[in-house]
C-alpha cells in the first residue's frame, strides 16, 4: 500500500523551477510496452520534412545522428558520473568535414564525361579521356548544383574527375563523398570504393584514410563514377573532404534497451555504477493541431544508481549548427540570447535564404535552430573547450554572446547542461529543443507560418508552453502510445503493434500543417526521397488509413487545396491535378506527367469515405462539380484505361492496367455513394449502376483462372489488386464471382521472404499496398500471413534509414523512397476493423 500511495505522490507533483528538477511521473520513463521490433532508422527528434533527426543504428553511440536525407545533424549526450564521462549519443569518431576538393553542390568543378560505355579501364588514372566531353559538376536533371544537364531515364553517365594532392594534404583523415540517382560505382585511382544503393541518394562517405590507405598520392589523383538512371531524376556528384574534428577521451555508455511506441523513444544506458534514461518525445497528438505542428521536442532523463551508494552526476546534451545548414561550408551566425528570462542558444545560416530551395534531398538552411536552459545551463562555444570544462568539472564555461563560423572547422557548439549533484534513488528532468522556420510554406504565392504560429505567437512563447505543460502533455503522449500499440494489437496481434507504434512519427513527420489566409486547414507532405513534390495525391491516397481512423480532418486538409486547384480554373484539366508544387513552394502542379485515372480516382474515393464517416456532403459539396467531372472522366476512361501514368509504373508503363481500372471503378462508385448521401437518388442510382456494370466488364476480362491479371491483354501475369479494399469497406459487392478471395488465396503462394511482390514483373514491393492489400483478407489470421514478412523485413533490412516503402522482397534491400507518408496505409486493418465493425 505505501508504495501505490508513493507512486501517486510522485504524479501529483509538479517540477520545481528553482532546483531545475522535477519530480516527474515514473511511468514517462518507461514504455507502455518493451518492443521487439529493431527500426532501420530510430526517430529522435521530428517534426517535419526539415526538423526531422534520426539515428539509423542499433545503438544510439554507433554513430552520428542524421537527418532523413542521410546527412548529419549531430546531436551529442554525454553523463559524467564522479568524474567519469559516458557518452550515450553520437559516434566516438566525430567528423567535421572540410572541402579539399568540394562537391558541386557548393562549388563548380571540372571533369569530363561520356554517356555511352567507355572502354575498359575507363576509371584508371592513365586512361586517355582526350576525347570525353569537358563537364561542370554536378551533373544531372534535379538537384543542387547542377551546371551539366542528364536527363534522360534509363541511361548511364561515367565522369572523371581529377585532383591534385599535396604531402600535407594526405596527412589529414581523407573522405571521398558522392551522390547519385539511381545506380553507382564510384572508384579512386582505378579502384573501386563504393556500390551506391539503387536509389537517390545524397552525401555518402568513404573513409579513403581509414579504408583504402596509400591509394592516394601526392599529385594528380583521378575520381570516377558511373551512374544509371533508372527513371525519374538522374544526378552525380562526388568531392574529397578532410576530417578537422578532435576525438574525445570518452567512454561508451552501454546500451541496454530501445524501445520505439508512436510518441516516445525509449533508451536505457549503463554509464558505470548509474543508469540512464532518456525519452525522446515528438508531442504530435493527432487530435491536437497545435501539437502537431509546434516544432519543439521533448528529451526527458533520469538517473539512478545501481549500487546504493551515492554518486556525483551530471548530464551534457548538444547540438551543432549543422542542424540547421543545407550543406557544412554554409557561414552561421550563433547566439547567445536571453528572452522572458530564459536563455536560450540560438543559431541559423548567416545567408538565410527563406523559402529559396525547393526540392527532393535537401535541408532546411533558414530559421533558427533553439537549445533552452530550461532545466540546467546553457554555453555557446568550442566544442572542445566545452567538453573539456564538461570532462574536468562537470560544468560549462561561460558562453561566448556571437560566434560567426565561415567554415566547419570553426562551427560551436551549443550545449545544455543539468548537474544533478548527489544521486542515489532517480533523479529525473527533461529539456526541449526547437526550430523555428520564420517561414514555413508557400501556397499559392503566399507565405505562412506553421499553424502553431498563425495567430502570431513566438517560438519563445511555444517553448513557454511546452515547458509549462509538460506533465500533461508527456501523460497525452503516453495516452497515444497505448492506443496506438492497443489498437494494432486488436487488429493483428503484438508484431502488427508494433509496426504500427514504430511508423507513427515516421508519418505524423512527413507533413507541414498550416492554415491559409482564407482560413482552409492544410496539410502538406513531401514526398521524401521520391521528387520532393508537395501534396502528392498519391501520397495523400495510400496514406490515409491513419488519419481516417484517428483526425478525419486531416485528410480533408490534405485535399482541400486540390479540390480549390480545379473549382479556381487554375488547373482546367478534367481531372485532378498530381501534386501543387516541390516542396516547400506549393504554387501549383510541378512533375512533368499526369496521372488522369489515378488522382481522380483517389480523391473520389477518399471524398467519399469522408462523407460516409461524416454522415453528410458538406465537404464533397463545396466542390460537386468538379468531382461529377472526375467521375464522368471515370465512366469514359477508366473501364480499360489507356497508356497512362500510375503510382505502381515503376517497371514500365502498361495500358490496360487491371488495378487501375479498379481504382476507376471504386471512383464511380464512390461518386454514387456520394449522391445517395446528399439525397440525390437519380445521380446516386446513375452512377451506381454504371460502376457494377463496369465491374461485371471488369471480372470477365481480368480473369485468368484462379486470378486475375496485372493488364487486360497480357496473359500469365498478376498484380497486388489493394483498390479492391473499398468493396469491402463499403459492402457493395460490386467485383462479383469471389474475386476478392480469389485474389488473397492466389497472394499466399506468391510470396517472399519479405513480402509479396507489387506485380509479377519484378521481386520489389510497396509494403503500404501490401497492408492495404492484406486487409482485403477474410479474417485475422490470414491477415497476419501478410504482415508477418513485413515485420520482418522492417526487424532485419540493411538499408538503416526511416522505412523505405519500396523494397526488394527476396533481398529486403531499399529500391526507393524513405521517409514518406504512405506508410500510414500500414492502419488499413485497424481502419477497416472500425469502420465494419461501426
Amino acid at each position: 500500500m505505501k508504495t501505490k500511495t508513493k507512486r501517486l505522490t510522485l504524479a501529483a507533483v509538479f517540477c520545481s523551477l528553482v532546483a531545475g528538477v522535477c519530480a516527474q511521473v515514473p511511468e514517462f520513463f518507461k514504455p507502455y510496452r518493451a518492443t521487439a521490433l529493431r527500426m532501420p532508422a530510430v526517430p529522435l527528434v521530428v517534426n517535419d520534412p526539415y526538423l526531422s533527426i534520426w539515428s539509423p543504428y542499433d545503438k544510439l553511440t554507433d554513430g552520428t545522428t542524421r537527418h532523413w536525407t542521410n546527412d548529419e545533424k549531430p546531436l551529442e549526450g554525454i553523463l559524467r558520473v564522479d568524474g567519469v564521462s559516458y557518452r550515450f549519443m553520437g559516434g566516438a569518431d566525430r567528423r567535421l568535414l572540410e572541402p579539399v576538393a568540394p562537391m558541386g553542390n557548393e562549388a563548380e568543378w571540372r571533369g569530363k564525361f561520356v554517356r555511352k560505355q567507355p572502354a575498359a579501364g575507363w576509371q584508371n588514372e592513365n586512361f586517355d579521356d582526350s576525347s570525353w566531353r569537358d563537364g561542370r559538376g554536378a551533373f544531372g536533371s534535379g538537384g543542387e548544383g547542377i551546371r551539366t544537364r542528364w536527363t534522360e531515364e534509363n541511361s548511364d553517365i561515367y565522369v572523371r574527375r581529377v585532383v591534385d594532392l599535396s604531402a600535407a594534404d594526405l596527412q589529414a583523415e581523407l573522405y571521398l563523398q558522392f551522390s547519385h540517382d539511381d545506380n553507382c560505382e564510384v572508384y579512386v585511382n582505378g579502384t573501386q570504393v563504393a556500390t551506391g544503393e539503387p536509389s537517390a541518394i545524397y552525401g555518402e562517405l568513404v573513409a579513403l584514410s581509414a579504408k583504402h590507405k596509400g591509394l592516394l598520392h601526392v599529385g594528380k589523383n583521378v575520381l570516377a563514377i558511373h551512374v544509371h538512371n533508372n527513371g525519374g531524376g538522374a544526378y552525380a556528384d562526388m568531392g574529397l573532404y578532410r576530417n578537422v574534428a578532435r576525438r574525445d577521451e570518452c567512454k561508451t555508455a552501454v546500451q541496454k534497451s530501445v524501445d520505439v511506441l508512436a510518441t516516445n523513444t525509449y533508451y536505457t544506458f549503463a554509464c558505470g555504477p548509474v543508469d540512464l534514461n532518456v525519452v525522446f518525445t515528438a508531442p504530435m497528438l493527432i487530435d491536437d493541431l497545435d501539437l502537431i505542428s509546434v516544432p519543439v521536442n521533448y528529451i526527458s532523463y533520469q538517473v539512478q544508481a545501481t549500487d546504493g551508494k551515492s554518486h556525483q552526476v551530471q548530464f551534457y546534451l548538444s547540438a551543432s549548427p549543422l542542424i540547421a545548414q543545407n550543406r557544412a561550408s554554409q557561414p552561421t551566425l550563433s547566439e547567445s540570447i536571453t528572452v522572458d528570462g530564459t536563455a536560450y542558444l540560438k543559431t541559423g545560416t548567416v545567408e538565410q535564404p527563406i523559402l529559396a530551395k525547393k526540392g527532393d534531398g535537401i535541408c532546411i538552411d533558414w530559421g533558427y535552430l533553439y537549445l533552452p536552459a530550461v532545466n540546467g545551463k546553457v554555453s555557446l562555444g568550442s566544442d572542445n573547450v566545452l567538453k573539456e570544462a564538461f570532462f574536468s568539472q562537470g560544468q560549462l564555461p561561460a558562453t561566448q554572446a556571437v560566434i560567426r563560423s565561415d567554415k566547419a572547422s570553426t562551427a560551436p557548439t551549443l550545449a545544455y547542461v543539468h548537474d544533478f549533484g548527489a544521486v542515489t534513488t532517480p533523479k529525473s528532468s527533461f529539456t526541449m529543443i526547437g526550430y523555428d522556420e520564420v517561414q514555413d510554406i508557400e501556397y499559392l504565392f503566399h507565405r505562412y507560418k506553421g499553424y502553431w504560429a498563425r495567430n502570431g505567437k513566438t517560438i519563445f512563447r511555444a517553448f513557454a508552453e511546452m515547458k509549462n505543460g509538460y506533465q500533461g502533455i508527456m501523460k497525452r503522449c503516453r495516452q497515444l502510445d497505448e492506443r496506438i500499440y492497443n489498437d494494432g494489437l486488436k487488429a493483428g496481434n503484438v508484431q502488427y503493434a508494433e509496426i504500427l507504434s514504430g511508423a507513427y512519427r515516421h508519418v505524423m513527420a512527413a507533413h507541414k500543417l498550416f492554415e491559409d489566409n482564407e482560413g482552409n486547414l492544410l496539410f502538406f507532405s513531401k514526398e521524401n526521397n521520391s521528387n520532393g513534390s508537395v501534396n502528392t495525391v498519391d501520397l495523400t491516397y495510400p496514406e490515409a488509413p491513419l488519419f481516417l481512423c484517428y483526425n478525419p480532418e486531416l485528410q480533408k486538409a490534405m485535399m482541400t487545396s486540390i479540390f480549390e486547384y480545379s473549382k479556381s480554373g487554375r488547373w482546367s484539366k478534367p481531372f485532378a491535378a498530381h501534386d501543387m508544387g516541390t516542396y516547400p513552394i506549393a504554387d501549383g502542379q510541378t512533375y512533368g506527367g499526369d496521372m488522369p485515372i489515378e488522382e481522380s480516382g483517389n480523391m473520389l474515393t477518399l471524398a467519399a469515405m469522408l462523407s460516409m464517416l461524416d454522415g453528410n456532403t458538406q465537404y464533397a459539396e463545396r466542390y460537386w462539380d468538379v468531382m461529377q467531372t472526375w467521375a464522368d472522366y471515370l465512366v469514359a476512361n477508366g473501364q480499360d484505361p489507356a497508356n497512362q501514368l500510375c503510382t505502381d509504373d515503376f517497371a514500365g508503363h502498361w495500358a490496360h492496367n487491371c488495378n487501375l481500372s479498379v481504382k476507376a471503378i471504386l471512383g464511380v462508385a464512390g461518386f454514387a455513394e456520394m449522391a445517395r448521401i446528399k439525397g440525390d437518388a437519380a445521380t446516386a442510382q446513375k452512377y451506381m449502376d454504371k460502376a457494377r456494370q463496369m465491374a461485371i466488364v471488369w471480372e470477365k476480362n481480368a480473369r485468368e483462372g484462379d486470378h486475375y491479371k496485372l493488364a487486360f491483354d497480357r496473359d500469365n501475369t498478376w498484380s497486388q489488386k489493394y483498390n479492391m479494399v473499398w468493396d469491402k469497406l463499403w459492402g457493395l459487392n460490386l467485383f462479383p464471382n469471389g474475386a476478392m478471395q480469389r485474389e488473397i488465396i492466389y497472394y499466399l503462394n506468391k510470396q517472399n521472404v519479405y513480402g509479396l511482390p507489387l506485380d509479377c514483373r519484378k521481386t520489389y514491393t510497396k509494403s503500404d499496398w501490401i497492408m492495404w492489400t492484406a486487409a482485403m483478407s477474410k479474417d485475422t489470421k490470414t491477415f497476419l500471413k501478410f504482415v508477418a514478412p513485413v515485420y520482418k523485413y522492417i526487424n532485419e533490412t540493411s538499408s538503416r534509414v526511416p522505412i523505405s516503402d519500396w523494397h526488394e522482397t527476396i533481398s529486403g534491400k531499399m529500391v526507393g523512397f524513405k521517409a514518406r507518408s504512405v506508410i500510414g496505409g500500414y492502419w488499413m486493418k485497424v481502419f477497416a476493423d472500425k469502420l465494419l465493425n461501426k
